[in-house]
């Protein structure tokens, strides 16, 4: 297929006013020494300070021990306890020698109440130790994009090269929050375990940020003396999900809260594409059907300052001519939306409809009528 590429002005496809818009008059001032907000949707950073400043993450480590536990586990599996992984110093569901209890079970314990002894746990059931176990985080990671974090364990204890970034956590939080499981998991605040007897089986979130700020869906919160108060904290409103990362943080609550009110109130999701969205009629050669309608996939919907809204446009490439027969769904271009020069979202354009192949027949009746006219 011959392609071409074209421009679409996004202004011509909005489909949402900024009449009531508000604006906050300047940035937040924080106390963090790290901070990021990034848009859960597209992974756009909408607030950044130091973000690529390698910093100790302390317990906030666990999304990605879940993450990685998550996808590579059987949640309803049973997990028999040693004593190696039960003494582990900092905060414990209290796991005992000789207990069985399932994966799911272990991850609450993991992200409500950040058992140390339930990371170890996990990451041994699901690593086979706890150094292999780092080493599947270090890929995750890696495969994430978070290129600068070293992990060396999946509790988040102060150890020598266990070290992240605002951006790379960001980035691994964006990660797991697409994650249905561990959205779940962290956008809970009570969960009962299935232990045996009046073992300590009530794990209260210890997030408040789901009970604190309007809108909140997660993530993780951490503590150690060398990497002081360190916040994952995510929110939802009006279709606009973002995560806010706060490292070394004394007012981490507070600033995190600030950072997305911030956020919020300066960017609007603003819908440029829709899902099924016709973007033209193209023709069809050799088929039962002289044209077809072709559409976008998927929807785009981006966060927008009012002002940013002339700098967006659309480059579509797609064929000038379709040859029977072809599926419905079948691919044959691409969408690519940017923010001036910035790339932010790009997505498939497909046939809207099937069309067979006409038959010699119909299709020399077809071509000798179009030669007598």
């Amino acid at each position: 297929m011959k392609m071409s590429c074209r421009f679409l002005i996004a202004l011509l496809i909005f489909n949402i006013s900024f009449m009531h818009m508000s604006y906050a008059s300047a940035e937040p001032m924080v106390s963090a020494q790290s901070a990021i907000v990034l848009d859960i949707k597209t992974g756009r950073v909408l607030y950044e300070k130091n973000i690529d400043q390698q910093l100790p993450m302390a317990s906030t480590t666990k999304i990605l021990t879940a993450l990685v536990a998550i996808e590579n586990g059987d949640l309803e599996e049973l997990v028999k306890i040693t004593g190696e992984t039960t003494n582990i110093e900092g905060s414990s569901i209290y796991l005992q020698p000789g207990e069985i209890m399932t994966l799911k079970d272990l991850l609450y314990g993991l992200m409500l109440c950040s058992g140390n002894d339930a990371a170890s746990t996990i990451a041994k059931h699901i690593g086979g130790s706890v150094e292999n176990f780092a080493e599947m985080m270090n890929q995750k990671a890696i495969e994430i994009g978070a290129v600068n974090s070293s992990f060396v364990n999946p509790h988040g204890l102060s150890a020598s090269g266990h070290f992240t970034t605002a951006y790379d956590l960001a980035l691994i939080s964006m990660e797991a929050m697409r994650n249905d499981v561990f959205k779940k998991i962290v956008g809970t605040k009570l969960w009962i375990a299935e232990r045996e007897g009046n073992r300590y089986k009530y794990f209260y979130n210890k997030n408040k940020v789901l009970s604190q700020y309007r809108g909140g869906t997660g993530v993780k919160i951490g503590y150690t003396k060398n990497a002081g108060r360190c916040l994952v904290a995510s929110a939802k409103r009006d279709d606009m999900e973002v995560v806010s990362v706060v490292l070394n943080d004394p007012n981490w609550f507070n600033d995190a809260y600030s950072l997305m009110n911030h956020v919020f109130e300066c960017y609007k999701p603003v819908k440029i594409i829709d899902k099924n969205q016709i973007f033209k009629t193209v023709p069809v050669k050799n088929g039962t059907k002289d044209t077809t309608k072709i559409i976008a996939a998927n929807g785009v919907t981006l966060p927008l300052k009012e002002s940013e809204i002339k700098d967006v446009a659309v480059l579509y490439s797609l064929g000038d001519q379709l040859t029977a027969p072809f599926k419905r769904k079948k691919v044959i271009g691409s969408a690519r939306v940017y923010l001036g020069k910035d790339l932010l979202d790009t997505i498939e354009i497909i046939t809207r409809e099937d069309v067979d192949y006409e038959n010699n027949i119909l299709g020399f009746i077809k071509e000798l009528s179009n030669k007598i006219r």
